[in-house]
């Protein structure tokens, strides 16, 4: 790209959100008027766009709805709150304060998501704004966690996995403070906190008026681990170490797995290493992308708005001049690095200092007490003797982090006496399975998700048995529709809702989420689904070569086409 067409900045006819975020001034909307109103548990329809950079969703009891609108009654709303946590850390004070606000305002359960972020489901209107006080009582918030901005940043979390996870997740919450909104209309409206007097207009100098045309999401990786799947995000930075010392970042770009049905321009996507910067570099690098996409995004038609598209517009090598041309960074060549695998690793892990860490299986995320197995419970009874911290995956798993070797004993004592460990009889499909929320109030959501993958893979594990697989890890992902929050399109078994009990089925991602999967067929329900299936698995026993991945196995067989791998342009 030359320097005039580098500069040449695109027209776009505004869509409808983005007068929305236009005339908010600054994010404030209408909210403070619509949380007051008393008549209706919704909020109007321009501030559930505004509301989202607030960190929430306005949401319906699906559920319920036909029924409610039978009796002329307006859907039950509520609302779904989102705290940033970046690098998915929190304390035991906190995951207190957390437990108890999902008790008192919202399901009674708290929900771990892809991105390392809480969640809590079933807020009620007049409940919002005790909950976001008792978040930020904690010194979390959650400005940024949702909306076109900048979102959870993610990283690494078990320091039993790499010395260099602390820099590492320090400098996630480094970029995430870095990234936020300036305006202060999170602490007006939610903390109740007032201009000063004479106060000045808002500004935001890195998103601008309009903010970004979309989502933006972030996450590091230390390899050989892509628990966080780098390749998925909008900015993903590879850490690179020397000994035991981070250096930099081999720096991907444009990754992103929503697409919608019947829409060919749109389309999962995995990110593009363009070169290395380090360290020193990296939080400039980072910046001036984000500004790259606020200038050149699409902002005309929101279902080709994220950057993923906007890279592709530009081309990868004309993207990477015009980046060092506006930061004055020169990217160097990518240096090397290998990941063998992207889900969690359960179990005690040692980090520095003699502390444990130990990883432990959340079942798509959903922290609750069900009959024997109280997760609920054993969590808040070691957040309350503080014999550890809480680290979230980007699995939907949780890491109990910093324990002294004194206390490993008692900490298993607990977890064994609820039914959370061990984790004996799990299935290395079930361990690496992920579900998003979908079904019952996710308004985008075409087919369950999370209610049902736990059944489905019960009934799938019947003939991993029959082949003796139960043991090896297939990576299974179920999303109620092809958004992607659970990516989806890294399954070696990707599931994507079209309708209620339908889904198309995906075949043949990489094992280190390297390669994206391939659509195999469409429309199955469940008979479908678990016959298909009943016919790979067993040729995939007797036919597989030593260690071979099953996404690597329906490919070398022919059974679906590969999908391109990670592009290296650096």
């Amino acid at each position: 790209m030359s320097e005039q067409q580098g500069n040449q900045l695109p027209q776009w006819k505004p869509s409808p959100v983005e007068h929305i975020k236009i005339n908010s001034d600054y994010l404030r909307g209408t909210l403070v008027d619509s949380l007051a109103d008393e008549l209706t548990g919704s909020i109007s329809p321009d501030d559930t766009q505004v509301i989202k950079f607030h960190g929430s969703y306005q949401q319906t009891d699906r559920d319920l709805d036909a029924e409610r609108k039978k009796q002329r009654l307006e859907p039950l709303y509520s609302f779904m709150i989102r705290a940033r946590v970046p690098a998915g850390i929190s304390t035991p004070d906190q995951w207190l304060v957390f437990d108890r606000l999902a008790d008192q305002y919202g399901s009674g359960t708290l929900k771990l998501t892809t991105r390392q972020a809480f969640q809590w489901h079933g807020i009620l209107k007049r409940d919002l704004k005790k909950t976001i006080q008792g978040i930020h009582s904690t010194l979390m918030d959650t400005i940024a966690a949702c909306g076109d901005v900048n979102r959870n940043v993610m990283a690494t979390s078990n320091e039993g996995l790499s010395p260099m996870v602390p820099e590492v997740a320090a400098f996630a919450k480094t970029i995430s403070d870095h990234l936020l909104p300036r305006t202060s209309a999170y602490h007006e409206i939610w903390l109740d906190k007032q201009l000063l007097a004479g106060g000045e207009k808002d500004e935001e100098p890195i998103y601008g008026k309009t903010y970004l045309p979309r989502k933006f999401k972030i996450a590091l990786a230390i390899p050989p681990y892509n628990d966080t799947d780098v390749f998925t995000n909008d900015i993903g930075l590879i850490a690179i170490g020397e000994g035991d010392r981070l250096v930099g970042f081999n720096v991907a770009v444009g990754g992103g797995m929503g697409m919608t049905f019947g829409m060919e321009s749109t389309y999962p996507r995995l990110a593009d290493v363009i070169g290395y910067v380090s360290k020193g570099d990296a939080l400039k690098l980072v910046e001036e992308i984000v500004k790259i996409q606020r200038d050149y995004g699409n902002r005309e038609n929101r279902k080709l708005s994220r950057f993923k598209y906007t890279l592709d517009r530009l081309g990868t090598e004309e993207f990477k001049q015009l980046l060092e041309q506006r930061s004055g960074i020169r990217l160097e060549s990518t240096r090397a690095y290998q990941f063998t695998q992207n889900g969690d690793v359960f179990g005690w892990k040692q980090g520095l200092h003699q502390r444990w860490f130990l990883g432990l299986f959340v079942e798509h995320g959903r922290v609750k007490d069900v009959g024997s197995y109280r997760l609920k419970t054993a969590l808040r009874e070691l957040a309350r003797i503080k014999v550890c911290d809480f680290r979230l995956t980007g699995n939907q798993g949780l890491v109990l982090g910093k324990i002294e070797e004194a206390d490993k004993v008692k900490v298993e004592k607990i977890l064994t006496q609820y039914g959370v460990w061990p984790h004996d009889g799990l299935s290395g499909l079930r361990k690496n399975a992920i579900a998003c929320v979908a079904l019952n109030t996710c308004t985008l959501a075409f087919a369950e998700a999370e209610r049902y993958l736990p059944t489905l893979i019960g009934k799938i594990e019947q003939i991993l048995s029959e082949n003796d697989l139960t043991n090896d890890d297939i990576l299974i992902r179920m999303t109620g529709c092809p958004n992607g929050c659970g990516r989806p399109f890294l399954g070696e078994i990707g599931l994507v809702g079209r309708a209620l009990g339908r889904y198309n089925l995906y075949l043949g991602a990489g094992f280190s989420g390297e390669r994206l999967n391939t659509l195999y067929k469409e429309m199955l329900d469940e008979e479908g689904i678990l016959q298909e299936l009943s016919e790979l698995i067993p040729r995939y026993a007797e036919e597989r070569t030593p260690g071979e991945r099953f996404g690597d196995f329906v490919i070398r067989k022919g059974i679906v086409a590969s999908k391109p791998e990670v592009k290296n342009i650096g």
